[in-house]
Order: structure tokens, then C-alpha cells, then sequence
């Protein structure tokens, strides 16, 4: 399903040619524990991988712990890394919670994720090492 981008592989587009890859992180609101169960587990990320294909974001890698989400992903240059964590979080939490009504319980307000997040960009270099911290 997900396609490996491999070492030079770079876009093109119109005025420009690379890739931007981030290792992002984010928790939950007050680092409740709200994926501890696999369904909500694997809701979140089925959750997080539409979110992501609807904005034209590649989830290289993903992995969801009971309070946080670390993933690797692929974006074009005219997106800003805070607009990516716009996305990902919002149109995530919005489908998680139609799809998990009673979660909406513990945060009525509709804020899956709290204030905290993390951003590092991501070289070729480093990309292999990256996926193996998140996957472990």
C-alpha cells in the first residue's frame, strides 16, 4: 500500500524538485490514555492515514502509543509544518470522533490532541533510522 521512497528519489514540480519528509509527534489532551485499546489504536491511525490522503500528505511511517502518535511523513514545499499538524490533528480528531461518539465525553469541545508537539525534518540519510524509532 505505501509506496518506499528511495535514496534521490525527489518530486518535481512546477518551480522546484526535492522531497521534505518531518518526523512529527503529538499527544493527547492531557496525555489521557485514550488509545490504549487496539480498536481505538487502529481507528486513530485509519483515522490519520484518510486525514492525511485527503491533503495530499504521504504517512511514510506511524505509530500510535496509548497518550501519543510519532509518524514520518512526506509533504510538498508550500505546506508549513504547522499547517501539516493543522491538518493531520484536526481532520483526524473530527473523524475520530463521528466514528467514537462516546469519547467525545472526555473532551466536549472536539480536542483530540493537546498544545504539545514535535517536529524534526528528515533527511535520506537519516530516514531508515528514523523509522525504526518510531516502529519500536
Amino acid at each position: 500500500m505505501e509506496e518506499q521512497i528511495k535514496i534521490n528519489q525527489y518530486k518535481h514540480f512546477d518551480h522546484s524538485v526535492g522531497v521534505m519528509m518531518l518526523h512529527l509527534g503529538g499527544v493527547t489532551k492531557y496525555r489521557y490514555k485514550m488509545f490504549s485499546k487496539i480498536k481505538y489504536k487502529n481507528l486513530i491511525e485509519a483515522c490519520i492515514r484518510r486525514a492525511a490522503s485527503k491533503k495530499g500528505i504521504k504517512i511514510i511511517e506511524i505509530d500510535v502509543q496509548p497518550e501519543h502518535v510519532h509518524c514520518v511523513v512526506g509533504v510538498s514545499f508550500s505546506i508549513t509544518v504547522s499547517k501539516v499538524f493543522q491538518l493531520l490533528k484536526g481532520t483526524s480528531a473530527r473523524l475520530f470522533f463521528q466514528f467514537h461518539k462516546k469519547a467525545k465525553l472526555r473532551s466536549p469541545k472536539g480536542h483530540l490532541g493537546g498544545r504539545e508537539k514535535f517536529a524534526s525534518s528528515v533527511g535520506f540519510v537519516q530516514l531508515d533510522k528514523v523509522r525504526d524509532y518510531v516502529r519500536n
